[in-house]
């Protein structure tokens, strides 16, 4: 058994904050991704009022076995008062910046598409100045699916390609790194205007060569923000950690990052898709499109 090292672990966060939060997720019936995947960084993420909004869930279509979570129950009808109460919530906790992101709905005709637009639209009638990241998932390569999301025009369109191409049969089973890249080329060819940005795991058995690739792999199609994480295992029954990987290695893949373009590396253990995800308004001042 690998022993978790000292720098994975985490501040007990001011639970009094974190309560408050959850209060108001739990008021109107919300998800998110920080509870439903067992994030590490909930307690620093609530304690500052901020929360991944995982919609159209919880269940998930696909069971991908690094992910914690359910893909047992089926999916529900999608709930038209969902955007709705998203809205609300972004009011209530009067964020400068939020992150919509859902679980597989390959059940659905558009992947679930147009309830990403409603909680866009209700967002930007309650709060016009937040802006809006949208972590997707591939959308069974559907294009046309893709681009009414774009067309309601989120600052930022994410979607993880999550580990390297060797690894997809064990750790993503049922995704297709090929179609991840494309879903990224044709976000920055349809919507030029929009940031792109995708995230991998470390620690599942890659090499520091064969994440360079990826990384290049990302520029190569236009992607601006990368997140580099350590993967962490959820329960027994998920894939096990075959490596702690050290902050110095972290380190020098930020570096490598910049030096290849990107225009935000976050590479640190915690790192997860949507942690400080709100940093991207400054580079939207730096870089604006």
């Amino acid at each position: 058994m690998i022993v978790k090292p000292e720098w994975l672990r985490v501040k007990a966060p001011q639970w009094q904050r974190v309560g408050s939060v959850k209060e108001i997720l739990r008021d109107l019936e919300l998800n998110t991704v920080c509870e439903e995947a067992s994030c590490p960084n909930i307690g620093e993420c609530f304690n500052v009022g901020t929360a991944t909004f995982l919609i159209m869930g919880p269940a998930c279509t696909r069971a991908c076995p690094y992910c914690d979570i359910d893909f047992e129950k089926k999916p529900q009808a999608l709930d038209p008062s969902e955007p709705i109460r998203l809205g609300e919530a972004v009011r209530r906790l009067r964020l400068n910046h939020v992150v919509i992101t859902s679980v597989n709905r390959d059940d659905l005709s558009d992947g679930g598409a147009s309830q990403f637009v409603r909680c866009i639209e209700e967002v930007r009638k309650v709060s016009p100045d937040t802006t809006i990241e949208v972590l997707i998932p591939d959308l069974c390569g559907d294009w046309k699916a893709l681009e009414i999301i774009l067309q309601a025009q989120p600052e930022v369109l994410n979607h993880n390609t999550e580990t390297i191409p060797r690894l997809y049969k064990r750790v993503r089973p049922q995704g297709d790194y090929k179609r991840s890249l494309k879903l990224l080329q044709k976000t920055r060819s349809i919507a030029p205007q929009i940031y792109t940005k995708s995230g991998i795991m470390a620690g599942l058995g890659e090499t520091d060569e064969e994440v360079k690739a990826v990384m290049q792999d990302l520029r190569n199609v236009d992607c601006d923000i990368i997140t580099i994480g350590q993967y962490l295992q959820p329960s027994q029954k998920h894939l096990g950690v075959q490596e702690f990987v050290t902050p110095e290695k972290f380190d020098n893949w930020q570096k490598f990052g910049e030096s290849i373009g990107f225009l935000q590396v976050v590479s640190t253990p915690l790192t997860r898709s949507s942690y400080h995800a709100e940093q991207v308004r400054e580079l939207m001042k730096t870089h604006p499109r």
